[in-house]
């Protein structure tokens, strides 16, 4: 095993362990399912315990999968799309830090996945024994363009913002109403 195939097997086992544990929680963590779907419906997505499942279902999925290497550039794009919604419906408003609840672990979890896919899962994985290589650009731009894409379509199916509040009207100026 050379230093590739050594920083591509500590990528994916660290990467796999946190979206299985990151999903684990979605799952029985606080919450639960319950909570969870209450949190999904509160950040603007409908049919809110399906979105929590579907969560569930994709961070654990992923991490299955990265610890595998397996389908190691659909799996990154499920990491990405997963951290995109989250980044932009959740973190986004608050800025980057994430003690703040930014969007800095998000996207730091993005790029990582990015890299990886990019990278490749190394020697040491399902995808070598299997002679599946899609790595550099084409395992980058597989991973980004459907993380983008899946994206884009659960937004535009699931979010439905919630208008914001009108802004009460103001009392009118007590010079302008002895003018009249």
């Amino acid at each position: 095993m050379n230093e590739t195939d050594a920083v591509a097997a500590l990528l994916r086992l660290v990467l796999g362990v946190v979206m299985i544990a990151h999903g684990c929680n979605h799952w029985r963590g606080g919450g639960r399912i319950a909570g969870t779907a209450r949190w999904f419906t509160g950040l603007g997505l409908t049919h809110g315990i399906l979105q929590a499942w579907l969560s569930v279902l994709t961070e654990i999925g992923a991490g299955v999968l990265l610890l595998a290497g397996l389908l190691t550039p659909l799996a990154c794009a499920a990491v990405i799309s997963v951290m995109l919604v989250a980044g932009l419906l959740a973190h986004r408003p608050n800025g980057f830090f994430v003690f703040k609840e930014g969007y800095e672990y998000v996207l730091t979890l993005s790029v990582v996945a990015l890299a990886l896919a990019v990278l490749g899962p190394g020697g040491a994985s399902v995808d070598e024994a299997a002679g599946i290589e899609v790595t550099g650009w084409a395992g980058g731009g597989i991973a980004l363009g459907v993380a983008v894409v899946a994206t884009a379509g659960l937004l535009a199916t699931f979010w439905r913002p919630r208008p914001s509040a009108p802004e009460p009207a103001a009392a009118p100026d007590p010079v302008e109403q002895e003018a009249t």
